[in-house]
């Protein structure tokens, strides 16, 4: 497979700038195996799910990860949190003229000093010093919410409230989850009420998750690293589901890849005799860990039936994993509609309902 395969053209208008006015009044483009598509209100994906589905949410929440700053010698930085280690200890990426090095100092916020302990990569971990702060309390009183490269405004108000979906409570994302931001608490309430399970898992979304794909050969693309963690209690629940005839149904491709990783890397897999066994096992005390699953055409799905996602960027790892699970004419066919009935493209934009190609 080659990067060009999963290009496509956006006129810049639908990329979407601002959430819609009111939580959950977005569109619905579903996509049914076999079947045309259709148009829809988010809404309606209450007529979708059935009894005994369970629903899978990310339930991690965006951190105020973008901070300004300064070098000792006074150069501007701008520091972009990737993951917290400890109260003191965390990873970043940098933005400078000319990038800190190791053992130097860098200034946040005005408040705060921090030392370059190493680079790896695209990558700093590093360590603050001087602060009556901690890290966690210096991000959410200086810092700003990581907006993508592709909305063009700052970060206000507005974006603290709706970058974040409303099941929000695992501080550790540095990205929203999208396609959870449709969800309000009022259509959760009538999604349990017709025999849907809601699943919280937590996978949280790093920065690499904005880095282009730079190989033209897709199969040498080397994927960015999250952390996850799935409860045994879920696990249980999506055992119980699949033996009652419910589906698994994703919110998003970041439930979606917690849920395959962890299949992955257990050998657990509901299609299977042998899997299910696994399954059975890995429900007494759950998952955690870090993944780097790497999901296109070709890949096996072990436990996702459905999935609620945003559309997604020309040649990213997201387009190829929709067109793995749906098929990649029926996801370009889709985006084709899209355009012509003028979706909204991205993190504040529209949505699909998406089967998985049999």
């Amino acid at each position: 497979m080659k990067l060009s395969d999963f290009d496509f053209t956006l006129p810049e208008a639908l990329i979407a700038q601002h959430p819609p006015q009111q939580r959950g009044e977005s569109r619905l483009l579903v996509c049914p195996t076999n079947k045309a598509i259709e148009d829809h209100q988010f809404r309606h994906v209450l007529d979708l799910l059935q009894p005994n589905d369970v629903l899978v949410v990310n339930d991690t929440k965006v951190l105020k990860a973008r901070l300004q700053g300064e070098k000792a010698t006074g150069g501007k930085i701008e520091v972009m949190l990737e993951r917290i280690l400890d109260d003191r200890r965390f990873t970043a990426m940098i933005r400078a003229s000319k990038s800190p090095k190791p053992g130097s100092e860098v200034i946040l916020a005005g408040v705060a000093s921090a030392r370059v302990l190493a680079k790896q990569g695209m990558m700093y971990e590093l360590e603050l010093l001087h602060s009556s702060l901690g890290l966690p309390e210096l991000l959410e009183s200086h810092g700003a919410l990581p907006l993508p490269p592709y909305i063009e405004h700052d970060a206000n108000a507005q974006d603290d409230e709706r970058y974040q979906t409303v099941f929000a409570k695992e501080p550790g994302a540095v990205a929203a989850p999208t396609a959870g931001l449709h969800f309000t608490e009022d259509l959760l309430t009538q999604v349990q009420a017709k025999g849907v399970r809601l699943l919280n898992l937590t996978l949280h979304v790093g920065a690499g998750t904005f880095l282009p794909v730079k190989t033209d050969n897709v199969e040498e693309h080397v994927m960015h690293s999250e952390r996850y963690c799935i409860p045994g209690s879920v696990i249980a629940e999506l055992l119980n589901a699949k033996q009652n005839g419910g589906r698994i149904v994703a919110v998003g491709t970041t439930s979606l890849r917690a849920l395959e990783a962890w299949a992955t890397e257990t050998s657990c897999d509901f299609n299977s005799e042998a899997g299910l066994k696994k399954v059975t096992i890995c429900a007494e005390h759950g998952h955690a860990g870090d993944t780097q699953i790497f999901i296109k055409p070709g890949y096996n799905f072990k436990v996702v039936d459905r999935l609620i996602t945003n559309f997604h960027l020309p040649k990213s790892t997201l387009l190829m994993l929709v067109s793995a699970l749906a098929g990649k004419s029926t996801i370009f066919n889709a985006y084709q509609h899209a355009i012509a009935q003028q979706y909204r493209f991205f993190s504040y934009g529209d949505a699909m309902w998406l089967e998985r190609a049999e």
